[in-house]
């Protein structure tokens, strides 16, 4: 059934073709066709979660600072940040089920080292192979789901792989801490675990996911451009993670690396603005939608990444829990972030609107984050509940919605390139949320150690072992532990603010009612007609 569709007019009517096979499949069908990516997305929330909630235990017995514990995750969010534009391109060029596939692959690869890690260094090189696979995965699920199902069906859909999420969310933190907390398994197995389900993805991408696909002979990989923006985004971010412990923050250094980067990214877009297939294609940004729900989407990912990122590590430093404890307490936020997807899909589904659902998220995400900025080491789990609910029912609210909207008013020649513009400034957001809140956890928490004399000054602050210390020590580092993570709920309040702002400006437009496929056929018919 597989076929192949050349595009220009003289692949019109095999286009056209491919949009009527597509339009005459059951729902059935269509949800068998997503199955294998359902699975491959649900591997890599898993090992992002197990990863997340396992990471104090990992980080403090291969003797890692905090500046570390940043980076294992930093490292990931990068390498998926830069790779995501880079799929969307070779989905224009060869099969998108074997992009898949070569990206679950990569993700075995990089579960595989990670697990066979026996210093930092190797487990960060692994989580950046593990991050080129989740980029993959993130640009090419979205394209995939574009192509096949109509924008108006899409809340549907969406809602199902809310679902995925929040069971793989709910699943990952329980799951590691019962790993870590069993001597015979140890943290290794959080990377192993992961492997047979990325491997089931692969068999079931080959029987279900049937594609026509859609070879462009005129497309070329910007390599120059991405060079650039990914060599710009790592100095920034690098010079994030080490100012203040390895150099001032007013320095010869920082100006060295701020201006560096400064270059870089000027260059990169001298080069996106020149070349035929530009990385970041800056024209698109012309389309409002697509730049409110870019910056709205960059917004969310700064404050949900770099404010929720840290939660595990207060949940067993700050608090006292072990990791099984703090998958359980992450449960909260899951649930209302399932919730609200689940709802807002279907009701999206059925009315057609949507911008209510944005607004909303918008106002509950800052409340939610707001809320938990009154936090401490004191804080009741049951208020704390509370408040992650208010954030996950928000975050719930924005995230799918925001590809939707875009999605929804772009041309179908241009999906790709506006779902992987979305996932890149998405994930972007998240890369230097995590860095800079991170960097701010790191030197409040060595400052205040220092002060209350907890034993730690300056410089790296190793994570430490809270049940391994002196119960007068111990005090000392759950206060600055739950005294930092607020901070960053603070700085992650006006973000957040500033999201549902940008939300307010996009316009609303009924949901079209012809999948990707069905529109790009309609397009490609009327360029003979242009042409004359």
């Amino acid at each position: 059934m597989s076929t192949t569709t050349e595009t220009g007019p003289a692949g019109s009517a095999d286009a056209a073709g491919a949009a009527s096979t597509e339009a005459r499949m059951s729902r059935r069908e269509v949800l068998q066709a997503l199955s294998g990516l359902m699975v491959g997305i649900f591997v890599s929330i898993l090992a992002a979660t197990v990863v997340s909630n396992a990471l104090p235990v990992i980080i403090a017995d291969l003797g890692g600072s905090q500046s570390i514990y940043t980076w294992v995750v930093t490292a990931e969010l990068l390498a998926m940040t830069a790779s995501v534009p880079l799929w969307g391109k070779l989905a224009d060029l060869v099969s998108q089920k074997l992009l898949v596939q070569l990206s679950l692959t990569l993700f075995v690869a990089g579960s595989l080292l990670a697990g066979f890690s026996q210093d930092t260094t190797t487990l960060i090189v692994a989580r950046v192979v593990q991050g080129l696979g989740a980029g993959g995965l993130t640009a090419l699920v979205q394209i995939v789901m574009a192509a096949m199902i109509p924008p108006r069906e899409l809340g549907r859909y969406a809602g199902i792989f809310g679902a995925v999420f929040a069971v793989a969310t709910v699943a990952g933190p329980l799951i590691g801490g019962v790993i870590v907390d069993t001597a015979w398994l140890g943290w290794r197995w959080c990377f192993f675990m992961g492997v047979p389900f990325a491997l089931l993805a692969i068999v079931l991408l080959q029987k279900t996911l049937k594609l026509d696909q859609v070879r462009r002979r005129d497309v070329q990989i910007d390599w120059l451009g991405a060079l650039l923006i990914t060599a710009g985004v790592s100095t920034l971010l690098i010079w994030v993670t080490l100012a203040g412990n390895d150099f001032d923050w007013l320095s010869g250094t920082t100006a060295l690396m701020v201006g560096g980067a400064a270059v870089l990214l000027a260059l990169a877009l001298v080069v996106e603005s020149r070349v035929a297939e530009p990385v970041i294609p800056l024209g698109i940004f012309r389309n409002r939608t697509v730049a409110l729900t870019t910056l709205a989407s960059a917004l969310v990912g700064i404050a949900m990444f770099g404010g929720t990122v840290f939660l595990s590590q207060y949940f067993q430093i700050s608090l006292g829990y072990s990791p099984t404890e703090a998958g359980l307490l992450s449960l909260p936020m899951i649930g209302g972030l399932l919730v609200s997807s689940t709802v807002a899909g279907a009701l999206i589904t059925k009315t057609g609107t949507w911008k209510r659902f944005l607004v909303a998220g918008g106002v509950l995400m800052t409340l939610g984050f707001g809320l938990l900025a009154t936090i401490d080491a004191q804080t009741s789990i049951w208020l704390l509940g509370a408040f992650m609910v208010v954030l996950g029912v928000g975050v719930g609210l924005l995230m799918q919605n925001l590809v939707l909207a875009a999605q929804n008013d772009v041309p179908a020649r241009e999906l790709g390139s506006a779902t992987s513009v979305l996932s890149f400034f998405r994930s972007l957001g998240g890369t230097i949320g995590v860095s800079v809140l991170g960097a701010v956890l790191a030197s409040r928490v060595a400052g205040d150690l220092a002060v209350l004399g907890g034993g730690e000054s300056g410089g790296e602050t190793t994570v430490p072992d809270v049940s391994a210390l002196p119960p007068e020590v111990a005090r000392v580092v759950q206060d600055a532990y739950g005294n930092a993570t607020a901070e960053l709920f603070l700085i992650a309040t006006p973000l957040a603010a500033l999201a549902l702002l940008v939300v307010l400006f996009i316009k609303e437009k009924p949901l079209k009612t012809t999948s990707g496929a069905e529109r790009l056929a309609e397009e490609q018919a009327q360029l003979p007609l242009a042409a004359h």
